[in-house]
């Protein structure tokens, strides 16, 4: 079975397996999980104001459609906070900790603007044409390669920026296909790697710094960047902007890596 994350987020019912074009390897996509938690959570209430940031945990494979747990661990004036467990079979896949905002008035304002780029027409496929997708899931997405190395490119520094987006339109600036967006990139490290292995993401930190996460034609520039590795674990901040250059989303994963 295949279907867009739009259409499965709409009439997904638990114990349905996993569609075949979002599996990586023996579970679900990252970013495919991250967004399950994030509309469970959303549907607890159509008064949350914005997400402002989320912390999801990666911890077992994801093979069919989780029963989701949701505890409110705080209801404040200004921040809600919401527990969501993902279990298949009783068991905890996932989970996420999310925090949602009121605006505050600050006479402070601040971010980190998008380099000077190509646009996503004139920047090259990630995926050369001929060539076929490392996982299922990548078919999903248009992606463009703007700076950086592929991976297993043996290169000197872990860094990959491209333009992404949904194939499909329903998916553009929705909260949760922007998070699902988010997880697309391989590992920093493979950038730096000169032969494949398995690799899985433990924690994804996911900083929302902008209100307004929409975007121009459903683009969107991500980065990846290798902070530190050692002994098959590696640190990587992860970073999204707006086709204007925005920044959106700013993160930081943990994964583990066997090569």
């Amino acid at each position: 079975m295949t279907t867009t994350l739009a259409e499965f987020l709409e009439h997904a019912e638990v114990g349905q397996d996993v569609p075949t074009n979002w599996a990586q390897g023996r579970t679900a996509f990252g970013g495919f999980t991250s967004a399950l938690l994030l509309r469970a959570a959303l549907g607890t209430s159509a008064d949350l104001p914005a997400l402002r940031s989320a912390m999801i945990n990666f911890t077992a494979p994801v093979t069919e459609t989780p029963d989701m747990a949701i505890d409110v661990l705080r209801q404040g004036r200004n921040v809600t906070t919401l527990d969501v467990k993902a279990r298949v079979a009783g068991k905890v896949v996932a989970c996420g900790v999310f925090s949602f905002g009121a605006s505050q008035i600050s006479h402070v304002s601040d971010g980190l603007p998008a380099a000077s780029v190509p646009v996503p027409e004139e920047a090259e496929l990630m995926i050369p044409e001929g060539r076929e997708a490392p996982a299922a899931f990548f078919n999903n997405f248009e992606v463009r390669l703007i700076e950086g190395n592929r991976p297993f490119a043996g290169a000197a520094r872990g860094h990959v920026r491209i333009w992404a987006r949904h194939r499909d339109r329903a998916s553009w600036s929705t909260p949760e296909g922007l998070m699902c967006l988010g997880d697309v990139l391989p590992p920093a490290i493979f950038v730096k790697a000169t032969k494949p292995g398995p690799n899985s993401s433990m924690n994804w930190m996911y900083n929302v710094v902008r209100e307004d996460t929409s975007t121009r034609d459903g683009w969107y520039m991500l980065e990846t960047d290798l902070s530190a590795a050692e002994n098959g674990y590696s640190s990587q901040v992860m970073r999204i902007w707006n086709s204007d250059g925005d920044l959106l989303v700013d993160g930081m994963q943990a994964v583990v890596t066997f090569v």
